[in-house]
């Protein structure tokens, strides 16, 4: 039915009650915020109340005065989102798309982070100088088992270096060139390291055999080892240094002794390698090469266990004293005798008698009177 058929068809609101009602409340709405906006002449108390008026009455008409412009944004917004759903996926795939890009590396630079910290904080007792390397190759063969790292002798390295990673001992060096380094691994059938058991101290050769687990070769001693035992370097032969950590020992099924390795409990990328050459690096060679030597001291002050002790020289003659004996000379007074510095002479086997004195030859005769002529002649 028609709304001008209807019971209110003939209602009639008359334009100037409605423009009349609609200018009163503009006025009012007009006077309330001239009297808001007019701070400074108005006392504090009116103005509080003026302004809370205001609000209150804003409050309501202002949120229904927004409500349909919010809901028609609300419309405008879901109807965009289900016509440009397709777009917006493909935004969203691609974003995805990069932001695994971006968390791979961020998991491969906080792996590489906690690699550098293990290393960093890698530590032998006592000190050894160590070079930073990364494997850029490996090498694998049904034998063969090594490994090239981007260090050579430009650092310092040189054939026998042990290798470690962050857990343990990954083997040696075999090979040096400018710039590069080959690392024989623990696992191959070359390799022949001198170890021992932690617990026991008793002595073993850790031997590759091109599998995971090398075997423990020699093993002497009564009860030496058991399952899980620490297998540490021993330091026999000045190969590698004593101490660093190989593995723990197991049973393998063929019934001999292995040891699985830590260091194959992280990936060999990046590694430390020890410039150890021998054990005469490790102490103060200027301190062992001291000449001076502590006295010896005994029980008897004339005898020494450094060789014989000298004779002590007699004391010198007194000045003026006539040395007796036969060929002796007699010495003018105030001359001295022999010097004190003078060492004695060694003792002759016989000494020589001294010869007779040889009788005076007879004076010859002369023609010349004598003694008793020449007196008779003057009497």
């Amino acid at each position: 039915m028609p709304f001008r058929e209807g019971p209110l068809g003939d209602l009639k609101v008359p334009l100037t009650w409605t423009a009349a009602v609609a200018l009163i409340v503009a006025i009012v709405i007009a006077v309330a915020f001239l009297l808001a906006d007019r701070r400074e002449t108005l006392q504090q108390q009116a103005y509080g109340v003026t302004r809370q008026t205001v609000d209150t009455v804003s409050k309501p008409v202002s949120g229904v005065i927004a409500a349909p412009g919010r809901w028609t944004g609300l419309g405008v917004d879901f109807v965009s989102s289900y016509f440009f759903t397709a777009s917006e996926n493909r935004r969203l795939k691609a974003e995805l798309k990069e932001m695994r890009g971006y968390r791979d590396m961020y998991l491969a630079e906080v792996d590489k982070n906690q690699s550098y910290r293990s290393l960093l904080g890698l530590r032998t007792d006592p000190p050894i100088p160590m070079v930073a390397a990364r494997v850029v190759a490996d090498t694998r063969g049904p034998f063969a088992n090594t490994r090239l790292a981007d260090s050579g002798s430009e650092k310092g390295v040189v054939v026998g270096n042990p290798v470690m990673n962050e857990r343990g001992l990954v083997g040696r060096v075999v090979g040096v060139a400018n710039g590069a380094s080959r690392v024989l691994l623990l696992t191959d059938i070359a390799s022949r390291t001198p170890v021992m058991i932690d617990r026991t101290n008793a002595r073993a050769i850790l031997t590759g055999d091109g599998g995971p687990n090398p075997k423990l070769d020699y093993l002497r001693g009564a009860d030496p080892i058991k399952e899980g035992d620490r297998v540490v370097t021993s330091g026999d032969g000045g190969v590698v240094p004593r101490g660093l950590p190989v593995g723990a020992a197991v049973k393998g099924l063929d019934g001999r002794w292995r040891v699985v390795l830590f260091a194959d409990d992280a990936a060999i990328d990046y590694v430390r390698i020890l410039l150890f050459k021998d054990f005469a690096q490790l102490a103060d060679q200027k301190a062992l090469l001291t000449r001076s030597l502590p006295p010896v001291t005994t029980e008897d002050p004339d005898v020494s266990i450094l060789g014989p002790v000298a004779a002590t020289p007699k004391p010198p003659a007194q000045a003026g004293a006539t040395p007796t004996g036969p060929g002796a000379t007699p010495t003018a007074q105030g001359a001295s005798a022999t010097p004190a510095a003078t060492p004695p002479k060694p003792p002759a086997a016989a000494a020589p008698k001294p010869a007779a004195p040889k009788p005076a030859a007879p004076k010859p005769v002369t023609s010349g009177p004598t003694t008793a002529q020449r007196a008779g002649g003057e009497l």
